[in-house]
Protein backbone atom coordinates (compact mmCIF):
# COMPACT_ATOMS: atom_id res chain seq x y z
CA UNK A 1 0.00 0.00 0.00
CA UNK A 2 1.22 3.13 -0.82
CA UNK A 3 1.91 6.46 1.99
CA UNK A 4 -0.87 8.45 -0.03
CA UNK A 5 -3.80 5.49 0.82
CA UNK A 6 -1.75 4.87 4.14
CA UNK A 7 -2.64 8.73 4.92
CA UNK A 8 -6.22 9.16 3.16
CA UNK A 9 -7.21 5.80 4.93
CA UNK A 10 -6.76 7.27 8.80
CA UNK A 11 -8.83 10.71 8.12
CA UNK A 12 -11.56 9.43 9.86
CA UNK A 13 -9.41 9.16 13.07
CA UNK A 14 -7.82 12.63 12.02
CA UNK A 15 -10.73 14.23 11.99
CA UNK A 16 -12.26 13.07 15.18
CA UNK A 17 -9.22 13.98 17.03
CA UNK A 18 -9.30 17.14 15.68
CA UNK A 19 -12.81 18.37 16.47
CA UNK A 20 -12.49 17.00 19.72
CA UNK A 21 -8.87 19.23 20.12
CA UNK A 22 -10.39 22.38 19.22
CA UNK A 23 -11.60 23.59 22.23
CA UNK A 24 -7.63 24.16 23.28
CA UNK A 25 -7.00 25.69 20.29
CA UNK A 26 -9.27 28.48 20.97
CA UNK A 27 -7.49 31.48 21.53
CA UNK A 28 -4.64 30.95 18.56
CA UNK A 29 -8.04 30.62 16.09
CA UNK A 30 -9.90 33.85 14.71
CA UNK A 31 -12.83 34.83 17.08
CA UNK A 32 -16.40 36.25 15.96
CA UNK A 33 -16.73 39.51 14.67
CA UNK A 34 -12.40 39.57 13.54
CA UNK A 35 -11.82 40.60 10.46
CA UNK A 36 -9.74 37.41 9.15
CA UNK A 37 -7.54 36.83 5.64
CA UNK A 38 -6.74 32.92 5.45
CA UNK A 39 -3.79 32.01 3.53
CA UNK A 40 -2.01 29.13 1.80
CA UNK A 41 -0.04 27.29 -1.43
CA UNK A 42 -1.67 24.64 -3.40
CA UNK A 43 -3.81 22.38 -1.46
CA UNK A 44 -3.67 24.77 1.88
CA UNK A 45 -4.94 27.75 -0.16
CA UNK A 46 -8.22 25.49 -1.62
CA UNK A 47 -8.83 24.65 2.39
CA UNK A 48 -8.28 28.27 2.91
CA UNK A 49 -11.25 29.32 0.43
CA UNK A 50 -13.51 26.61 2.42
CA UNK A 51 -12.47 28.11 5.36
CA UNK A 52 -13.53 31.42 4.30
CA UNK A 53 -16.18 30.55 3.06
CA UNK A 54 -17.83 28.45 6.16
CA UNK A 55 -16.81 31.30 8.59
CA UNK A 56 -18.59 34.10 6.41
CA UNK A 57 -21.86 31.75 5.98
CA UNK A 58 -21.50 31.17 9.85
CA UNK A 59 -21.97 34.74 10.64
CA UNK A 60 -18.35 34.84 12.35
CA UNK A 61 -17.08 37.89 10.53
CA UNK A 62 -15.45 39.15 7.29
CA UNK A 63 -12.99 36.24 6.25
CA UNK A 64 -10.82 36.23 2.93
CA UNK A 65 -8.79 33.68 1.11
CA UNK A 66 -5.40 34.09 -0.48
CA UNK A 67 -2.61 32.18 -2.08
CA UNK A 68 0.29 33.46 -0.11
CA UNK A 69 2.05 35.09 -3.18
CA UNK A 70 -0.88 37.20 -3.84
CA UNK A 71 -1.55 38.44 -0.37
CA UNK A 72 -2.39 42.43 -0.47
CA UNK A 73 -0.25 43.90 1.99
CA UNK A 74 -2.46 47.15 1.63
CA UNK A 75 -5.49 46.10 2.72
CA UNK A 76 -6.38 45.77 6.73
CA UNK A 77 -7.23 42.72 8.93
CA UNK A 78 -7.21 41.42 12.76
CA UNK A 79 -5.45 38.53 11.70
CA UNK A 80 -4.15 36.17 9.23
CA UNK A 81 -4.11 32.25 9.28
CA UNK A 82 -1.32 30.72 7.47
CA UNK A 83 -2.41 27.03 6.40
CA UNK A 84 1.19 25.18 5.77
CA UNK A 85 1.82 21.52 6.08
CA UNK A 86 5.39 21.66 6.09
CA UNK A 87 6.47 24.60 7.94
CA UNK A 88 8.69 25.64 5.19
CA UNK A 89 7.25 27.33 2.26
CA UNK A 90 8.75 30.17 1.33
CA UNK A 91 5.97 32.13 0.62
CA UNK A 92 3.92 31.64 3.84
CA UNK A 93 7.11 32.70 5.86
CA UNK A 94 7.59 35.94 3.47
CA UNK A 95 3.97 36.64 4.03
CA UNK A 96 4.47 36.28 8.01
CA UNK A 97 7.81 38.37 7.91
CA UNK A 98 6.04 41.03 6.15
CA UNK A 99 2.96 41.49 8.74
CA UNK A 100 4.59 40.33 11.86
CA UNK A 101 4.20 43.56 14.58
CA UNK A 102 0.90 45.13 12.70
CA UNK A 103 -1.37 41.93 12.28
CA UNK A 104 -1.80 39.39 14.72
CA UNK A 105 -0.66 35.93 12.99
CA UNK A 106 -1.71 32.14 13.43
CA UNK A 107 0.08 29.43 11.97
CA UNK A 108 -1.74 25.74 11.67
CA UNK A 109 0.90 23.35 10.86
CA UNK A 110 2.12 19.21 11.10
CA UNK A 111 5.96 19.91 11.66
CA UNK A 112 6.79 21.53 15.27
CA UNK A 113 10.34 21.37 14.32
CA UNK A 114 10.44 24.16 11.24
CA UNK A 115 10.82 28.07 10.85
CA UNK A 116 6.89 28.91 10.99
CA UNK A 117 7.04 28.01 14.60
CA UNK A 118 9.16 31.12 15.53
CA UNK A 119 7.42 33.21 12.72
CA UNK A 120 3.61 32.96 13.76
CA UNK A 121 2.01 34.79 16.62
CA UNK A 122 -0.33 31.82 17.05
CA UNK A 123 0.66 28.40 16.49
CA UNK A 124 -1.59 25.07 16.31
CA UNK A 125 0.64 21.98 15.52
CA UNK A 126 -1.46 19.10 13.89
CA UNK A 127 1.56 16.72 13.80
CA UNK A 128 -0.69 13.60 14.38
CA UNK A 129 -2.02 14.34 10.17
CA UNK A 130 1.42 14.48 9.01
CA UNK A 131 2.25 12.87 6.13
CA UNK A 132 5.61 11.25 4.20
CA UNK A 133 3.29 11.77 0.89
CA UNK A 134 4.18 14.65 -1.20
CA UNK A 135 0.35 14.64 -2.41
CA UNK A 136 -1.45 15.98 0.45
CA UNK A 137 -4.53 14.35 1.85
CA UNK A 138 -5.25 13.80 6.07
CA UNK A 139 -3.22 17.12 6.91
CA UNK A 140 -5.68 19.32 4.90
CA UNK A 141 -9.00 17.76 5.58
CA UNK A 142 -7.78 17.70 8.96
CA UNK A 143 -6.55 21.64 9.15
CA UNK A 144 -10.16 21.88 8.07
CA UNK A 145 -12.00 19.67 10.22
CA UNK A 146 -10.19 21.60 12.74
CA UNK A 147 -11.38 25.41 11.39
CA UNK A 148 -14.97 23.42 10.99
CA UNK A 149 -15.19 22.05 14.52
CA UNK A 150 -14.03 25.99 15.61
CA UNK A 151 -16.58 27.76 14.18
CA UNK A 152 -19.69 24.86 15.45
CA UNK A 153 -19.94 23.93 11.83
CA UNK A 154 -18.60 19.82 12.61
CA UNK A 155 -20.85 16.60 13.76
CA UNK A 156 -20.00 12.86 14.03
CA UNK A 157 -22.06 12.54 11.19
CA UNK A 158 -18.89 14.19 8.96
CA UNK A 159 -16.85 11.57 10.09
CA UNK A 160 -19.24 8.71 9.55
CA UNK A 161 -19.63 9.85 6.30
CA UNK A 162 -15.54 9.66 5.69
CA UNK A 163 -15.77 5.96 6.90
CA UNK A 164 -18.39 5.39 4.19
CA UNK A 165 -16.20 6.91 1.53
CA UNK A 166 -13.24 5.08 2.41
CA UNK A 167 -15.75 1.70 2.47
CA UNK A 168 -18.07 1.77 -0.36
CA UNK A 169 -17.26 1.17 -4.32
CA UNK A 170 -16.66 4.33 -6.41
CA UNK A 171 -19.39 4.67 -9.24
CA UNK A 172 -18.90 2.56 -11.83
CA UNK A 173 -17.14 3.95 -15.32
CA UNK A 174 -15.02 6.17 -13.62
CA UNK A 175 -11.86 5.20 -14.36
CA UNK A 176 -12.49 4.85 -17.85
CA UNK A 177 -12.71 8.83 -17.88
CA UNK A 178 -10.41 10.96 -19.52
CA UNK A 179 -11.55 14.18 -18.26
CA UNK A 180 -12.76 15.05 -15.34
CA UNK A 181 -14.59 17.88 -13.57
CA UNK A 182 -15.25 19.55 -9.88
CA UNK A 183 -17.95 21.78 -9.42
CA UNK A 184 -18.93 23.35 -5.86
CA UNK A 185 -20.76 25.67 -4.15
CA UNK A 186 -19.99 28.40 -1.37
CA UNK A 187 -17.79 26.55 0.62
CA UNK A 188 -16.87 23.96 -2.12
CA UNK A 189 -16.12 25.85 -4.45
CA UNK A 190 -12.77 25.14 -2.38
CA UNK A 191 -13.19 21.53 -2.17
CA UNK A 192 -13.62 21.53 -5.45
CA UNK A 193 -10.34 23.22 -6.64
CA UNK A 194 -8.43 20.59 -4.23
CA UNK A 195 -10.55 17.56 -5.72
CA UNK A 196 -9.32 19.00 -9.32
CA UNK A 197 -5.67 19.63 -7.84
CA UNK A 198 -5.61 16.02 -6.47
CA UNK A 199 -6.88 14.23 -9.21
CA UNK A 200 -4.19 16.09 -11.45
CA UNK A 201 -1.10 15.32 -9.08
CA UNK A 202 -1.40 11.71 -8.23
CA UNK A 203 -2.60 10.41 -11.86
CA UNK A 204 -2.03 13.23 -14.51
CA UNK A 205 -5.25 13.50 -14.95
CA UNK A 206 -7.39 16.73 -17.47
CA UNK A 207 -9.58 18.23 -14.88
CA UNK A 208 -11.20 21.31 -13.82
CA UNK A 209 -13.02 23.16 -11.04
CA UNK A 210 -15.44 25.63 -11.00
CA UNK A 211 -18.34 26.75 -8.90
CA UNK A 212 -21.33 24.95 -9.83
CA UNK A 213 -24.05 27.99 -11.29
CA UNK A 214 -20.27 28.94 -13.84
CA UNK A 215 -20.46 25.26 -15.38
CA UNK A 216 -23.45 26.78 -17.62
CA UNK A 217 -21.38 29.91 -19.11
CA UNK A 218 -19.02 27.87 -21.18
CA UNK A 219 -17.15 24.88 -19.42
CA UNK A 220 -20.09 22.58 -20.28
CA UNK A 221 -19.56 22.64 -23.99
CA UNK A 222 -16.41 20.53 -23.18
CA UNK A 223 -19.02 17.43 -21.51
CA UNK A 224 -19.18 14.48 -23.55
CA UNK A 225 -18.74 10.75 -23.49
CA UNK A 226 -15.66 9.86 -20.98
CA UNK A 227 -16.05 13.01 -19.38
CA UNK A 228 -17.26 12.58 -16.13
CA UNK A 229 -18.75 16.08 -13.91
CA UNK A 230 -18.83 15.41 -10.23
CA UNK A 231 -20.68 18.03 -7.99
CA UNK A 232 -19.63 18.69 -4.02
CA UNK A 233 -22.56 19.16 -2.20
CA UNK A 234 -25.90 20.26 -3.53
CA UNK A 235 -26.63 21.00 -7.02
CA UNK A 236 -28.41 23.75 -8.68
CA UNK A 237 -31.51 22.83 -10.28
CA UNK A 238 -31.57 21.26 -13.57
CA UNK A 239 -27.67 20.63 -13.96
CA UNK A 240 -27.73 17.04 -13.38
CA UNK A 241 -29.69 16.71 -16.23
CA UNK A 242 -28.28 18.96 -18.46
CA UNK A 243 -25.10 17.16 -18.35
CA UNK A 244 -26.77 14.11 -18.59
CA UNK A 245 -28.14 15.34 -21.76
CA UNK A 246 -24.33 15.93 -22.88
CA UNK A 247 -23.43 11.88 -23.07
CA UNK A 248 -21.35 13.20 -19.35
CA UNK A 249 -21.11 10.93 -16.62
CA UNK A 250 -23.03 12.83 -13.78
CA UNK A 251 -21.72 12.26 -10.23
CA UNK A 252 -24.02 13.26 -7.39
CA UNK A 253 -22.23 13.86 -4.03
CA UNK A 254 -24.41 12.51 -1.47
CA UNK A 255 -22.33 12.54 1.38
CA UNK A 256 -20.80 15.26 3.58
CA UNK A 257 -18.30 17.48 0.91
CA UNK A 258 -15.51 16.91 2.90
CA UNK A 259 -16.55 13.11 3.02
CA UNK A 260 -17.03 13.51 -0.79
CA UNK A 261 -13.23 14.97 -0.97
CA UNK A 262 -11.83 11.44 0.50
CA UNK A 263 -13.89 9.55 -2.35
CA UNK A 264 -11.59 11.52 -4.66
CA UNK A 265 -8.92 10.78 -3.39
CA UNK A 266 -9.74 7.44 -3.27
CA UNK A 267 -10.23 7.93 -6.92
CA UNK A 268 -6.63 9.93 -7.71
CA UNK A 269 -5.19 6.64 -6.26
CA UNK A 270 -7.22 4.30 -8.39
CA UNK A 271 -6.73 5.87 -12.01
CA UNK A 272 -2.78 6.76 -11.02
CA UNK A 273 -2.96 2.77 -10.65
CA UNK A 274 -4.71 1.92 -14.02
CA UNK A 275 -2.19 4.06 -15.46
CA UNK A 276 0.68 2.53 -14.00
CA UNK A 277 1.91 5.27 -11.92
CA UNK A 278 3.41 6.05 -8.17
CA UNK A 279 1.13 8.06 -6.43
CA UNK A 280 3.87 8.74 -3.73
CA UNK A 281 6.37 10.16 -6.46
CA UNK A 282 4.13 12.92 -8.58
CA UNK A 283 5.96 14.15 -11.65
CA UNK A 284 8.03 17.32 -10.94
CA UNK A 285 6.50 17.78 -7.33
CA UNK A 286 8.42 18.00 -3.66
CA UNK A 287 6.52 17.85 -0.25
CA UNK A 288 7.67 21.22 0.42
CA UNK A 289 8.64 24.80 -2.25
CA UNK A 290 11.24 26.29 -1.05
CA UNK A 291 12.78 29.25 -3.33
CA UNK A 292 16.56 30.29 -3.19
CA UNK A 293 17.30 33.88 -1.97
Amino acid sequence: MTHVENELNSQPECWARAAEEAPRHRDALPGPGERVAIVGCGTSYFMAQAVAGLREGAGQGETDAFAASEFPYGRPYDRVVALTRSGTTTEVLELLGKVRGRTRTTAVTADPGTPVMSAADGLVVLDFADERSVVQTRFATTALTLLRAHLGLHTDSVVADARTALSASLPEDLLACTQFTFLGRGWTVGLAGEAGLKMREASLSWTEAYPAMEYRHGPISITTEGTATWMLGAAPAGLAQQVRATGGLWIDGGLDPLAELVRIHRLAVAVAAARGLDPDQPRHLTRSVILAP
